[in-house]
Order: structure tokens, then C-alpha cells, then sequence
């Protein structure tokens, strides 16, 4: 049965509060929906990989990654995504998939810069997740470089390498960090928001070099977005973050949890586009060998990434 039409769902409070610290008019609308529409549930079925933000054992968010051939995810209905891919062996952060978690969900096609947002809870798990959809949202395509990726592998073989625990930000961690043009950042609203809050999956970029390494805190630049202050509104209520970073030329990941301070007004020679800092405070980081289970080449940057500066 079609879903009738949904007024669409209003920005929380910590939302707002970001928007307000930002001066931005907080009496706006945003094509936030308690389903997907059905563009949205056909561009989910056409992905290759998905990235998610779910919680560890203390509530703190993780940021992974799920990949399968094309098809791996369906949506019989708007509100049901079937997710046909498990966490791979030795993910940091395989334990939050659980029936009953709370997941934040990013949908990103590399190729065209098209990207929907979606959270909501697992309600079942078999060799596969079923995901019970709260709230799904696109996303402009500002930042976000263009990639050709192909499946190098099935996702039932992929990344079985271990995650190798990190005490603090190694040489290599740091480089990959100092080169990167694209990260993601997983958030959670705090508990007292309730259905309002919920887990968070997002995409920054910017030119290799916008992330600066600071011993183990990194400086992130907040360049100008939707204006929606989704994640900003997260860290505002509740500063643990998980961060995933991806060589897209072996397939490592780097996956980091740490604490997040934001500095709404930052004076002095941050990059330029920068209209807010974010300095997070790196508390554990794992690395694993190979195991994002595609291959990757890269086109052009996106032309908002051009107008942007590095440290």
C-alpha cells in the first residue's frame, strides 16, 4: 500500500541550537520524512557499499562500512531496508549490530555525488540486517569527489583481516588522515531527545590536506552546507563521535572514536571556506588491511571542494 503523504519532521532542539550558535534562521523546513520515497529506495538498491554509525558497548558511535555487488540492499516497503551484508570479521564495530540498535545509514554513489541520509533500528538479524526506517533524508552533493568503483570481491570474503589496535595516531594513520579528501562521521542524538535523536551517518571533504593532525587531535574546517546542522546539532548534545577514514587505494580503514569540541567563531589562519573548526580528540583508532572490498579511481573534485582551502 503507497505511504500518503507526510508533513516533514522537524529539526530537534539540539538541531535548532546549532543552527541558532550558527545565525541561522531556525524557523525552517527540511525534506526530512519518516519513510523513504521511492527514489530513495530505488537509488539504495543500485549501491555497492553503505556506511554506517551504530553504538559500542558504552553508547559511543562507530563508523563502518558494508559492501556488496549491486542489489545488496532492498526495500520491499518505505519504511524497511534489507541490508544483505553483515559486518565483516574483526570490525571494531561489528557488536553494535544488534537487533533492537539504534543505526544511522549513508547511502553515497561516488560516481554521480548523489547521497541519502536514513536512521532508524535493526530489527533483525540473520545473514543479513533488516533496518525498521525512522527518519531518510537527501543530501546535496557539495564536497563530495567523484570515484569509478567496482566490487573487487564478494562481501562474503571481503575484509577478513583483524582490526589492529592503534595506541594513538601512528605514522601511517597520520598520513592517511594528512591525504585524505573524504571522511565520515558517525554521531548520536542524546537520549533525552528520544525518537527525535537517534544515530547519524555523514560525508566530509575538502582538498587532501583539510584534515590537519595535531599529536592525536584532529582540526576538521566546517565548510558551508544545507544548513540542516545535523551532525554539528549531534556533537552539540553529545560530543562522542566514531570517524571512518579510507585509503581508496588498498581498501585499509582507519576508524576512530574520539570527543568533539567545536569552536563556533575560530580566529586565525584556518583554510579558507572554513566558517567553524571541530577539534576532535582521538580517545581509540583501529586500522584494518584491505578491507574495503572494492576498487577505486579517482575522477575530479567536486567544484564546492575547488573553493576551499587546507591548513
Amino acid at each position: 500500500m503507497p505511504v500518503e503523504p507526510s508533513p516533514f519532521l522537524p529539526f530537534n532542539a539540539d538541531e535548532r541550537a546549532a543552527q541558532r550558535r550558527a545565525g541561522i534562521a531556525t524557523g525552517r523546513t527540511a525534506p526530512i520524512r519518516p519513510f523513504m520515497p521511492e527514489q530513495h529506495r530505488a537509488f539504495f538498491a543500485l549501491l555497492q557499499y553503505l556506511f554506517t554509525a551504530t553504538p559500542d558497548a558504552e553508547g559511543w558511535p562507530m563508523a563502518s562500512v558494508l559492501t556488496g555487488l549491486p542489489g545488496f540492499i532492498a526495500a520491499p516497503d518505505a519504511t524497511t531496508l534489507r541490508i544483505g551484508a553483515l559486518p565483516r570479521t574483526g570490525d571494531p564495530a561489528a557488536p553494535g549490530f544488534a537487533v533492537g540498535a539504534e543505526i544511522g545509514l549513508l547511502g553515497l554513489d561516488l560516481a554521480t555525488r548523489r547521497r541519502n541520509r536514513a536512521n532508524g533500528r535493526i530489527v533483525n538479524r540473520d545473514n543479513g540486517l533488516t533496518v525498521h526506517i525512522a527518519q531518510s533524508f537527501g543530501n546535496c552533493p557539495q564536497y563530495i569527489q567523484t570515484r569509478t568503483v567496482t566490487a573487487a570481491k564478494a562481501a562474503s570474503t571481503a575484509g577478513e583481516s583483524p582490526a589492529v589496535i592503534l595506541d594513538g595516531l601512528d605514522e601511517a594513520a597520520r598520513e592517511l588522515i594528512e591525504s585524505a579528501d573524504t571522511f565520515f562521521v558517525a554521531s548520536r542524538g542524546r537520549s533525552e531527545l528520544g525518537a527525535e535523536g537517534g544515530f547519524d551517518m555523514s560525508h566530509r571533504g575538502g582538498r587532501p590536506g583539510f584534515v590537519a593532525v595535531q599529536g592525536d587531535t584532529l582540526v576538521i574546517p566546517d565548510f558551508r552546507g544545507n544548513g540542516f546542522f545535523n551532525t554539528l546539532g549531534n556533537l552539540l548534545g553529545d560530543p562522542r563521535a566514531g570517524l571512518l577514514f579510507i585509503d581508496f587505494n588498498t581498501g585499509d580503514l582507519l576508524q576512530l572514536q574520539g570527543t568533539v569540541a567545536i569552536d563556533w567563531q575560530p580566529e586565525g589562519s584556518e583554510p579558507a571556506g572554513a566558517e567553524r573548526l571541530w577539534r576532535v580528540q582521538v580517545k581509540r583508532a583501529w586500522r584494518t588491511r584491505s578491507a574495503f572490498a572494492s576498487q577505486s579511481t579517482f575522477g575530479e573534485f567536486a567544484p564546492s571542494t575547488l573553493h576551499t582551502g587546507t591548513w
